[in-house]
Formats: structure tokens, C-alpha cells, sequence
């Protein structure tokens, strides 16, 4: 019975991240071919080649993508971008939310930015427990003159959905600063720690 426990244990070893990772790319394709609802009913694949072709949605997407970022990149793009985006800084709700959804986007997907380069660890959430996090920011204005000590802002991500967590302020001197990657310390995360990175160094 042991052995044939262990066989069976292998063969969810096998088939289970399989099973997970088509589940998840079926799921994405799904989600993304929704796009094509944009399209006229004459104009879409479906219609014009009668037939379904998966992932002909993300062919649509990454168009548009691709289109908008060319025309935003140039002068008059840049223009159009800014009075739509005057026009949203009017409405007071969407104002909120656009304005805090357009900073995250500018601090993970541009390089300009020193926030989410560095993977941490602090104290959290007492003193003798350990958590990782991402620096997010180290010109805090106000709340550094108020400590009045070097602190910066971190990120601490939940598990396994690394997307939520919460913000925490902490002194810099509390910090340990890591020399895994960012994609090293998300793995570890959403896999509940099972997951840990391979380290050579010395402390």
C-alpha cells in the first residue's frame, strides 16, 4: 500500500501542474477572445471563417495595444492623452480610481522607477517573525520629516495571491535587503514557500 500510495503521489506530481497550468491558459485565452465582442457580428473571425479559432483574441489585443502605444508615443498622441486624461481628472470617483491605477501601472511595468527592484525583509508582524516584501518607495515627504528617521515604504504581498497585501512604512535600518529577484520572491510566495530559490552567498 505504501508504494502504491507513492506511485499515485508521483502521478499527481506529474499531471497536477499540467492539469493547473492548461486550466490557466484555456482560462486567459477565454478571457482575452472576449475581446473580439468589440468587432462588428459581420467582421468577426467566427463569422467570416465559420469557424472558432482559439487565441484569436489575443492577436486582436496585442493589435491594439501596439496601435495605441504608437500613437500615444508620438506628439499629437501624447496631446489627445492628455486631454482625455484632463477630462477624467474632472469626474470625482473615476478621478480616484484612474489616478491610483495609473501610478500602479507606471511603477510595475516602467523601469524609470526604483520601486519593486528590491526584494526585503522585515519584521512583520511582530518582532521574531519574518516576511518578504517590495520597495515601493524611498521619498516619503511628510511621513519622513515626521519619524524623524530614514524610512521607506514596502509592500508586503499575501499568499498565494502576491496582487493583495498591505503597505507598511519601516525604518530603514529594520530592513534586509535581499539578493533574490522580484520573479524569485513572487514564485516563493504563491507557492506557499515551497518554492525557494537557490542562494550560494554568505551572510
Amino acid at each position: 500500500m505504501k508504494r502504491f500510495r507513492t506511485y499515485i503521489v508521483t502521478g499527481l506530481l506529474v499531471w497536477l501542474p499540467l492539469g493547473i497550468t492548461a486550466f490557466l491558459v484555456k482560462f486567459m485565452v477565454d478571457f482575452v477572445d472576449r475581446s473580439l465582442l468589440l468587432l462588428p457580428l459581420d467582421y468577426r473571425p467566427d463569422t467570416l471563417l465559420n469557424m472558432h479559432i482559439p487565441g484569436l483574441g489575443i492577436v486582436l489585443t496585442l493589435m491594439v495595444l501596439l496601435i495605441t502605444g504608437v500613437l500615444a508615443a508620438n506628439f499629437f498622441g501624447r496631446k489627445l492623452v492628455n486631454i482625455w486624461e484632463s477630462i477624467l481628472q474632472r469626474i470625482p470617483l473615476v478621478r480616484s480610481v484612474y489616478s491610483a491605477a495609473k501610478s500602479f501601472a507606471e511603477v510595475v511595468l516602467t523601469d524609470n522607477t526604483e520601486s519593486f527592484k528590491e526584494v526585503l525583509l522585515i519584521e512583520y508582524p511582530r518582532k521574531g517573525l519574518y516576511s518578504l516584501c517590495f520597495q515601493t518607495s524611498t521619498s516619503l515627504g511628510e511621513v519622513q520629516a515626521r519619524t524623524g528617521e530614514e524610512v521607506i515604504c514596502v509592500f508586503v504581498p499575501t499568499t498565494p495571491n502576491p496582487t493583495s497585501g498591505v503597505m507598511i512604512i519601516v525604518p530603514k535600518k529594520d530592513v534586509i535587503v535581499l539578493d533574490m529577484q522580484v520573479e524569485e520572491a513572487v514564485k516563493m510566495v504563491v507557492s506557499l514557500g515551497v518554492v525557494v530559490p537557490d542562494w550560494n552567498g554568505r551572510v
